[in-house]
Order: C-alpha cells, then structure tokens, then sequence
C-alpha cells in the first residue's frame, strides 16, 4: 500500500491512530498513522458487543450473589484468574476461591489492596460495581 492510500476511516478508538507500514514515493518502507479501516472496525465492533455481553453476564451473577465482585474486575480488564494470579501474585486457586463472594467478603484489606492495584482501582471500588 502506498502512504497516500492508507485508510482514514474513524472508528470507535476516536482519535487514535495505528500504525500501518506503506511505501512512500521513493519505494522505501516507513510508518503511516491509520484513523482506521472500515472492515477493522467493525470487527472491532461486534468483538466489543460479544464482550459486554458477557461483562453483563458476570454483572448479574456478582448482583446474584452466586460471583463475587473480583469477577466483574476480572473481566472488565480482560483477565482470567491466571492473568490474574501472574499480576496479582495470588496462586491461581486463590484467585478462583476468591471469585466466591463468601471467600472475598472475609479478605483483608492487605489482600484487597493487592487487588485494587492491579486494576488501578481502590479497595472500596473493588467491593463496588456498576
């Protein structure tokens, strides 16, 4: 693709921009910022509906009381309990035993704050959800 080519077509990252490789006028390889590309985005689009979809899944589980807040955060920045556990430094089963809201209702605050910094969050925004 050459740089006068590359797409402009805004998407839902608003004003961000990727990075596409094109040739310029001499043939040479350079970076071109991208506003985006129309297919990209709506792939973009149905991934992100397929994820809230879930987000509420979980949100009406932890309402339920049947998943704990950590849940809703967990999946909220995209995690798993392994990813969880690797920037938590929690073993995984800790993680998992503590999406049970009756384990995460006895946590310290140590542990809590451990929590919260993963997710740049405070404690008290942990124990929250929408």
């Amino acid at each position: 693709m050459e740089k006068k080519d590359v797409p402009q077509d805004h998407g839902i990252y608003g004003q961000w921009h990727g990075i596409c490789y094109v040739t310029d006028e001499n043939g040479e390889y350079v970076r071109s910022k991208s506003s985006g590309w129309e297919p990209l985005n709506i792939a973009n689009g149905i991934a992100w509906e397929f994820i809230n979809e879930d987000l509420a899944g979980i949100l009406k589980k932890v309402k339920k009381g049947e998943l704990s807040p950590l849940a809703y955060h967990m999946n909220k920045n995209m995690m798993d309990a392994k990813v969880l556990s690797q920037y938590s430094g929690f073993a995984r089963w800790r993680v998992n035993r503590h999406l049970k809201p009756r384990a995460f209702n006895k946590l310290d605050d140590e542990v809590l704050k451990r929590y919260a910094s993963v997710f740049n969050i405070t404690i008290e925004q942990l124990k929250e959800t929408p």
